[in-house]
């Protein structure tokens, strides 16, 4: 690629770069490790390699160590033995044989590194002790030279053992002369590189204090890099007509700082991202036409395989009048209604990772607190299919499963050699699965310490890479804990006593328990870094008082009465009586919240009308008139051993009588 075809040229070094070119004067052995399969930008034009050309690390190796003034540059591999990185007329290859007295094949030098017959080692050992031709010799694929390095052959210790005698005669050795005219004479040392996976791929005793050893990482491109790539090849992501019709429109001073906002945006929303994938962002981008203002859609379309953003689809319209909505779910909680659909509003108007650095933050945090039963999973599953038309994409995690030290292996996967590995993580896989959607953390605090050490990373990059080594974004995703911490404090005796009551008022209730929460976090857990990551997305849920309790019940009722109408022709009615005797009922204890009531419709309602319309042979095409609600009814047909144990055993349990007595209807019917 050549660098007339850039739009802005670049000399940003990468970090690795840099610490080449400072330890290559002083150390013999270098070793590379990290992303060594990734693709990079050359940052200067030379003659092997144009400013900013996109090449993989052996050809920007070539390109270095040339510029540098090196004689010979020679590669090695098992596989193919010695060869010349650059194909040409293979005159290095040839004079680096001359060097070591060998013989080219097919212009290579074959040779074999272990076992048998193995001369890698002298030929590296004679071609980097010498001072008459300054070399370079870098061996690739070194992780794949031996099994494992703490099982190592003996043909494979004395291999890496020669190895580690050349770097020492290497040291002692003078330098070799340089072809650069720029470079001083006897500066160059002879230097061997291995490009290794991770450090520990090769014997720790090669490395582990050897001062004349020097590992340098080669990490993803950090955000300068990334920008630098973004300007340098800009035009490359375009379509040229688009590209040529288009940027006129940029040509202003606000144009141009509308294009920097965009260029800054898109390289943010890269973070992880490698030179590969970026490059494969370039070619998508290109092949999908896309306009300049919309680069960034060509990121979800790499993550996830979509090219539409359901946030991006959100109709104005729905979500202004969505708290409606809401209601008719959720009662009696406003207050956490308009902070939820806040969380919506920040998404759709941009304003959601305004305050942070970050561009790969989750859209949203929630922390939704308070006693049980008062809508805390219900306004999550609304949620979902509020945004995405489906209360299946809110995707619930049960964390009491999680609690013990290895759960973090069923959340995150497990790593490489430990027992279900292939299958990966639970969360992982669903956020692959299903990238746009709610995730819902349920009862957080019975999750193990160590997960919550990753939800660190998951709320603050709004990624995580899974045991597969596999990078998974939460950037689409909202994430919801729900938490029961401060309903209950301790009695200091291992028990526990209530610490908010029905009896309090909704601010007394939100105070205790953000109290609760925060000691949580701060003391027992000790993370309040989590608790900092949260922010103020602190919701408390206030219990059910009366009149929202009314209102779940009847809510509960006319849905009950709506699916027998549809379903099966059944029209229910309620005498004021029966009514009375179903609320008097649901009212006698909110503790439960939501899930009390339903309780209660359920033993009241729900069962004695399904016998009833079961013995009466009324299955469809009926009106039925609740009349009464008996409370419990004694039906000595359901247990007659029970009974018949109770009279002839005065002492025998009293409750035997209670568990027998079950609530039934009286009913008026007429079928149709």
């Amino acid at each position: 690629m050549s660098s007339n075809n850039k739009e802005s040229s670049t000399s940003f070094k990468p970090k690795w770069h840099r610490e080449l070119e400072i330890f290559n004067k002083i150390k013999p052995l270098i070793i590379l490790e990290g992303d060594i399969m990734d693709k990079y930008i050359y940052p200067e034009a030379c003659e092997w390699l144009d400013e900013g050309e996109i090449a993989d690390l052996n050809t920007y190796l070539h390109a270095f160590y040339k510029s540098l003034g090196y004689h010979h540059v020679i590669f090695y591999n098992h596989i193919k033995g010695f060869y010349e990185e650059v194909s040409g007329e293979n005159t290095e290859i040839n004079a680096f044989a001359n060097l070591v007295n060998r013989e080219t094949v097919n212009n290579r030098i074959p040779s074999a590194f272990n076992g048998r017959g193995a001369d890698a080692p002298e030929i590296i050992n004679t071609a980097l002790t010498q001072n008459r031709a300054s070399t370079v010799i870098i061996m690739d694929f070194v992780s794949r030279y031996i099994v494992a390095p703490n099982v190592m052959q003996p043909d494979e210790v004395l291999s890496f053992t020669k190895l580690q005698q050349t770097t020492l005669e290497c040291a002692n050795a003078p330098s070799a002369l340089s072809d650069s005219v720029s470079a001083s004479p006897n500066s160059l040392k002879n230097t061997l590189v291995l490009i290794v996976n991770k450090l520990n791929d090769l014997p720790s005793w090669l490395f582990l204090n050897n001062p004349l050893a020097k590992s340098i990482n080669l990490l993803p491109p950090s955000t300068e890099e990334r920008l630098a790539f973004v300007k340098s090849q800009f035009r490359s992501f375009f379509d040229k007509k688009i590209y040529e019709e288009e940027l006129p429109t940029y040509s202003s001073a606000d144009g141009q700082a509308e294009l920097k906002k965009l260029q800054q945006k898109f390289t943010g929303m890269t973070e992880g991202f490698s030179y590969t994938a970026l490059n494969s962002l370039l070619i998508l981008c290109r092949t999908q036409k896309y306009h300049i203002n919309q680069i960034c859609r060509v990121i979800d379309l790499y993550r996830y395989g979509v090219s539409e953003n359901p946030w991006e689809s959100l109709k104005y319209e729905d979500i202004k009048n969505c708290q409606a909505d809401f209601q008719k779910r959720v009662k009696g909680q406003d207050f956490a209604l308009v902070k939820t659909i806040d969380v919506i509003k920040r998404a759709m108007t941009g304003m959601n990772s305004l305050q942070h650095s970050s561009h790969t933050k989750p859209k949203g945090v929630l922390f939704f607190a308070g006693p049980t039963g008062t809508g805390k999973t219900e306004t999550a599953k609304t949620l979902a299919q509020k945004l995405f038309g489906d209360e299946s994409r809110c995707i619930r995690f049960d964390m009491s499963e999680f609690s013990q030290a290895h759960s973090d292996q069923r959340l995150l996967g497990a790593p490489p050699g430990y027992v279900g590995y292939e299958a990966g993580g639970q969360l992982t896989n669903a956020v692959k699965n299903s990238p746009f959607s709610i995730l819902l953390f349920d009862e957080i605090e019975k999750a193990h310490p160590s997960i919550m050490d990753k939800f660190l990373q998951i709320l603050e990059d709004g990624r995580m890479t899974d045991g597969q080594g596999n990078t998974v974004y939460f950037s689409e995703c909202i994430i919801i804990f729900t938490s029961n911490l401060g309903i209950y404090v301790s009695d200091g005796q291992g028990g526990r006593i209530k610490n908010v009551s029905p009896n309090d008022n909704y601010e007394e209730v939100s105070r205790k328990v953000r109290k609760g929460i925060e000691d949580y976090f701060k003391f027992t857990l000790n993370r309040p870094e989590i608790l900092n990551r949260i922010g103020e997305n602190i919701i408390v849920y206030d219990f059910i008082r009366e009149d929202t309790a009314k209102d779940i019940l009847k809510s509960q009722i006319d849905k009950i009465c709506a699916t027998l109408k549809h379903d099966k022709n059944i029209t229910i009615s309620f005498s004021q009586n029966a009514l009375s005797k179903l609320q008097s009922l649901a009212l006698a204890n909110l503790d439960n919240g939501g899930r009390g009531i339903g309780n209660v419709v359920e033993n009241y309602l729900i069962n004695p009308l399904s016998r009833y319309l079961f013995d009466a042979e009324l299955l469809n095409d009926a009106l039925i008139s609740i009349d009464e609600i008996k409370e419990g009814v004694l039906k000595q047909d359901l247990d007659s051993d029970a009974t018949s144990e109770h009279n002839l055993n005065p002492q025998a349990p009293a409750d035997n009588d209670a568990r027998q007595a079950v609530p039934e209807l009286i009913c008026t019917s007429t079928k149709l």
